[in-house]
């Protein structure tokens, strides 16, 4: 494939010749990789025959265990991810449920962890659109993020989100419960043609609010775009420029729509797609209860710790692994 570059003809069609190098640069990664595994199998084998004769490990030795360790998990998850979207970057979304402050709260903790998520995988990221909730907490965020096959590992987000706790905004201390739903969509890549006809489009500007200075508040700059065959609504205020939000917004809304559009042609609608579904009691996909006891649980994989903290803190890793363990047992059944 690199052959392909050196080509007169390589760069006629710009768009696809950059798909090409992207392709190439992902395949090279991916046998740096393994690469760096083996090199790391040699270490450990090398620290085996050294030790052999003694009664303590060496720290070294025990380094290089834990390394190959993360290594060969990260490897599991990428002899899992088969489908062809699984290498595409995300646009992951965030949505409060009904209850004003409680679930827009909510909504602003489910986005901490993801960003933390990011800072501890070392993804790169950006925020899309960030829209402030009315009182405390986000009423809609939607971030870019960019890494290793992120989507085949973030599609196991997709869906409600439960809280259960104390609320700090009830002055009678009583348990509340909130809802949020995550959405996770592809990237697609600029060779991939995602036809939106204007007639199915409402777009409306209005007076951005929130971050981005006086300048903001004093113009229409913000875009909120609907498709209305799908009923799916986008919008973006955090840039100044009023053409650069209607753009942000459409690069979001056709990452949903290819999304929808591939829930259709596979059939599984009813089950991937929680764009109409409501964000509420007996959809939820993972329960996070921090009263009357501490415990984090995924229904559909049955994984669950009582480290709340921890994973409130970023370190989804292992419910990422096990959703992914638990669809290669169910396809297999």
């Amino acid at each position: 494939m690199d052959n392909l570059t050196y080509e007169g003809s390589f760069w006629n069609n710009t768009s696809k010749a950059n798909n090409i190098i992207k392709k190439i640069n992902h395949l090279k990664k991916n046998i740096e990789f393994y690469t760096a595994i083996e090199e790391q199998h040699e270490f450990l084998l090398m620290h085996v025959n050294e030790n052999n004769n003694k009664d303590i490990i060496e720290v070294d030795a025990v380094n290089d265990l834990n390394l190959f360790s993360e290594q060969i998990e990260k490897l599991e998850i990428q002899m899992l991810l088969k489908n062809e979207d699984d290498t595409k970057d995300v646009i992951l979304s965030i949505h409060p449920g009904a209850g004003g402050k409680e679930s827009q709260d909510w909504a602003s903790m489910l986005y901490r962890m993801y960003i933390r998520w990011c800072e501890i995988n070392r993804w790169k990221y950006k925020v899309l659109n960030y829209q402030d909730g009315d009182e405390t907490g986000i009423k809609d965020v939607s971030i870019e993020i960019k890494g290793k096959y992120l989507f085949g590992q973030l599609k196991s987000e997709r869906g409600v989100h439960r809280l259960i706790r104390i609320s700090p905004f009830d002055s009678n201390s009583k348990r509340h419960t909130s809802f949020a739903a995550v959405y996770i969509d592809p990237i697609i890549d600029e060779d991939i043609n995602i036809d939106i006809p204007d007639k199915h489009l409402k777009i409306d500007t209005f007076r951005a609010s929130g971050a981005g200075g006086q300048h903001v508040n004093k113009t229409d700059s913000a875009v909120r775009i609907r498709h209305l065959k799908y009923n799916i609504v986008v919008q973006c205020q955090n840039e100044r420029s009023q053409l650069k939000n209607k753009k942000t917004a459409m690069k979001i809304l056709k990452s949903k729509v290819y999304q929808l559009m591939k829930d259709e042609l596979d059939k599984e609608k009813d089950t991937l797609n929680i764009e109409k579904k409501d964000i509420g009691w007996g959809s939820q996909i993972r329960s996070y209860i921090f009263h009357p006891y501490n415990l984090v649980k995924d229904h559909r994989s049955k994984y669950e710790t009582s480290n709340v903290d921890y994973v409130m803190d970023g370190n989804i890793n292992e419910f990422i692994r096990k959703y992914l363990l638990s669809n290669v047992e169910l396809n297999n059944e």
